[in-house]
């Protein structure tokens, strides 16, 4: 039975492994032509440099959704003679009268700006109850100061270099910032306009802020309040609601 079997696997092998070595052969001429002497697949990759790419692409893009606003502005005045221009007038004023309220104009006034930063101490530092997340800034931290401020009479306001709104979502991965498809490390920085003593009574008032600077003293995280002057830019994230419904 071996001597029949035998050269049968012999002639296969003939065929497939003259096959095998024209494929990796194709495959690399492939690779060759497509890397054009560079390494296709590089040693390391810098995780913070893919960061800072996407930042930089999403910074584009909200500016050319800007742009494009600004366009859509300037032709709608262009055209105010225009077929349909009376009804088109008509919703220009509506929209322009909501527009302040909607974040949608630059602005400049005064107000605050709370800093919150991880702690340089180590765990061993702490008391004897203390754990490594004493000694981070979490959504919840940066998410009880917007609402303390907005609660407070704030009429807009400023995540790091952004622009936000009542519906702007912020949403932490470990102790990065993720805002409008933007990541961003610690230092975190919320800036608001509106009545600087009302904006601090709220902050001091907030329970959650309160817990919050509580860990300050007992772990180092930053809490720092200034009274500012501010200017804003309008506000060039999406306003499409994708989850919240009307009440009732």
């Amino acid at each position: 039975m071996s001597s029949t079997t035998t050269p049968r696997r012999r002639r296969a092998w003939a065929y497939v492994v003259p096959f095998v070595a024209v494929a990796a052969g194709l495959l690399f001429g492939t690779s060759a032509n497509v890397s054009e002497g560079t390494d296709l697949r590089p040693g390391q990759t810098s995780l913070v440099g893919v960061v800072q790419d996407a930042n930089r692409k999403v910074a584009g893009q909200q500016r050319d959704v800007q742009g494009l606003r600004n366009e859509v502005t300037t032709l709608t005045k262009a055209n105010a003679s225009a077929p349909g221009s009376v009804e088109l007038r008509s919703l220009t004023q509506r929209a322009d009268a909501v527009a302040p309220d909607a974040g949608l104009t630059a602005v400049k006034g005064r107000g605050l700006k709370v800093t919150l930063d991880d702690s340089d101490r180590t765990v061993e530092d702490l008391p004897k109850d203390g754990n490594v997340d004493w000694l981070v800034v979490h959504q919840q931290d940066v998410q009880a100061v917007v609402n303390a401020l907005w609660q407070s009479g704030a009429t807009s306001m400023m995540l790091m270099d952004q622009r936000v709104i009542s519906t702007s979502a912020v949403r932490c991965v470990g102790n990065t910032l993720i805002l409008q498809g933007r990541v961003y490390s610690p230092p975190f920085t919320i800036t608001a306009i509106g009545d600087p003593g009302a904006l601090k009574r709220g902050l001091d008032d907030d329970l959650d802020v309160s817990d919050y600077r509580e860990r300050s003293d007992l772990a180092g995280v930053t809490y720092d309040v200034k009274s500012v002057t501010a200017s804003f830019p309008a506000y060039a994230g999406s306003l499409s609601l994708h989850h919240a419904r009307p009440k009732g």
